[in-house]
Parts: C-alpha cells; structure tokens; sequence
C-alpha cells in the first residue's frame, strides 16, 4: 500500500515507466525512507523490478535494525548499500551513467522521488472541494510536494512549506521547480535537523494523537504541526484563518523511531 505525498509522486512516473516498458525502477534513500518503502510497494503492485540505493554502508550488516529496509526486501526490492562520501556522488552525470550501465532499463528516480512527473501528481492532490481554504500547509524535505501543490492550487491560496531539514539551499531549489510567488518556506522547525526527534517532538505527536486520534510521523508532518501550533500559541501565525494541513503519510517510519528511542531509553511514540 502506498499512502501520503509518496504516491502522487510515483503516480505519473510509475505509469510512464510501464508506457515505456521499463524493466523497474532504481532510486535513493536512506535506511528508514519513506521513499524506498514507498517505491518498493508501488513497484511490486504493478510488476516492475526495483534496486534502492541506500546511504551508509554499515546497513548491510543491519538490515534488521530497519523495519523499512526489511519492508522493501519483502517486497522484492534489491538493495545496495554506499558509503555517505559515495552516497553523496548520487547526483553527478559519472555516478548516474554507472548506474545506467549497471540496470539497463531501469527508471532512476532521485531521492525522495522529486522530478517533473512527481510534481503533475502533486499538483493534483487539491480539488474544488478544497478550494474555500485560504492556506494549505505541507512538510518539506526535497521541496516537491510544496512545488506540486503550489502548481496546483486555486488563485486565492497561499501555501506554506515547514522544512523538516535544516539545508540552507532549500529555497532556491524549490524556486527551480516552482517560480510563483503563490508559497513560503518556513525553516524555524527542523527540531534539531533531519531524522531528529527531541523529547518536546514526542510529546507533542502522542498529545495530539490523544486529543485528535490523528496519528502523526516524526519526521515529516508531526515536524509542520508542532510548528503550527507553536505560531499559534506565540500569535505569530499570519497566512489566513481558513488552514488546510497536508498529511503527507510517513507513519511506516515510526516502527524505525521507537525502535531507536527504545535503545536510548526514552518515551516512544503511541
């Protein structure tokens, strides 16, 4: 099953893969990436190959510290493992034709799936019925679910990215794929970076969990609420009174979070 912003991204790049007759699909991420997960049940639905290529190398020795990773190798999924020096190559022309050499007729996607088919998904995600919303927030890790949406949305919405990350180039490059002047990045909320989760983090997913039954993952959207609601609660928040939230998925995550929690003996995720 495939859930949140991951399947409007592989929506048009999955169905051109199949128009093409593309053997599968070769992409990026990390050992608790939402992608890789996403990807490797998308792919095996619709009967293509997969390989991910995850960064950091000592993941070979424990793939069963990786719910994630165990999830991709069930389905059908082929893993490599690359060090983070290497790992960091994965844009260059040299590191993608190896990689083309290697799968020939293999779709590569970059990590966390952004490109131009992924934003045309994105961009459909609101309908009219969302139209009466005069703000539509969304987390940000690559930028394309707040490219997409923004491409998508109807004239009189303005729509907030809160980045999950801290990267101070994340701006530009959202203006690469997107050049409307219709969105903002907010990036007072990584909560310590990426793939961090401070105990005031915790708190906030469980309480909200309790008050609202809405499950929320640590990286992504529990991230873009906690900043919500602290701009709220500061009078700081100044992009409308109409709020759509854009629940990008990601819960597949937390297995991975609470599994790490547990080994530093802190409070775990309900």
């Amino acid at each position: 099953m495939v859930s949140g912003n991951k399947y409007w991204k592989l929506k048009y790049n999955l169905r051109e893969a199949q128009v093409q007759n593309d053997l599968g699909v070769l992409t990026f991420g990390g050992a608790f990436s939402n992608h890789l997960a996403a990807t490797a049940a998308a792919t095996a639905a619709m009967g293509l190959r997969s390989v991910g290529i995850v960064r950091g190398e000592e993941w070979a020795q424990k793939e069963n510290q990786s719910p994630t990773l165990q999830f991709c190798k069930q389905k059908g999924m082929s893993l490599r493992y690359l060090s983070r020096s290497n790992y960091r190559q994965k844009e260059t022309t040299a590191f993608l034709q190896h990689y083309q050499k290697t799968y020939p007729g293999y779709r590569l996607l970059p990590e966390g799936g952004t490109n131009p088919l992924a934003l045309q998904g994105c961009a459909e995600v609101l309908d009219e019925n969302d139209h009466p919303f005069d703000t539509i927030c969304t987390p940000v890790g690559t930028g394309g679910t707040l490219a997409g949406l923004a491409m998508g949305g109807h004239t009189n919405q303005q729509f907030v990215g809160f980045s999950v990350l801290k990267n101070e180039g994340l701006n530009t490059q959202i203006k690469k794929l997107n050049p409307n002047t219709n969105w903002t990045l907010n990036t007072d909320y990584p909560l310590g970076g990426y793939a961090k989760t401070p105990p005031e983090l915790i708190e906030f997913i469980n309480d909200f969990k309790k008050k609202f039954t809405i499950p929320l993952d640590p990286i992504y959207t529990g991230k873009m609420l906690f900043g919500i609601f602290d701009l709220i609660n500061k009078g700081l928040w100044r992009w409308g009174n109409n709020v759509l939230v854009v629940h990008t998925g990601g819960l597949q995550g937390i297995a991975g979070v609470n599994q790490r929690l547990a080994q530093k003996g802190a409070t775990l995720l309900d």
